[in-house]
């Protein structure tokens, strides 16, 4: 399982830059549409209503866009440095990618896959019990008499 979570970890990656570059192209195209706006409003004065309602939107959707692809670039470091927080970013980032069809939705059913299996524990450092469930680090030994 070493190998499918650095595989994931680079999908993470360049998942999350690919986010990163589309959401700064999509800065570029609202500030174009919004620049145009501005010009056709001196011939239109109603056009400037549109201005702040452009603005507002390309906010929302570019922050929505970061908001999602900085975190998966981030698991992915993690993962690389098999850090268990990372573990928990990236199973809450491979169900959140489920609905992304089709990339999202394949990279967070693989991720699930590797990081949900019981083969993955040891490679994040978490030992597994006698019951089957894992424990974050090995129970204290008994204190001596």
């Amino acid at each position: 399982m070493e190998l499918h979570v650095k595989v994931l970890a680079v999908l993470y990656i360049v998942y999350g830059a690919f986010g990163v570059v589309m959401s700064l192209l999509m800065l570029v195209v609202f500030g174009g549409v919004t620049g145009l706006v501005g010009v056709a409003a001196v011939e239109e004065p109603e056009a400037l209503l549109a201005v702040p309602i452009i603005g507002a939107i390309g906010t929302f959707i570019i922050g929505f866009m970061l908001a999602l692809a900085v975190p998966r670039v981030v698991a992915g470091f993690g993962l690389l440095g098999r850090k268990p927080w990372a573990r928990i970013l990236a199973i809450v980032l491979s169900v959140l990618g489920l609905v992304s069809f089709p990339f999202g939705t394949a990279l967070g059913a693989y991720g699930l896959w590797v990081l949900l299996s019981e083969a993955t524990g040891p490679v994040f450092g978490i030992a597994p019990t006698a019951t089957g469930a894992a424990l974050a680090s090995p129970p204290a030994p008994p204190p001596s008499a």
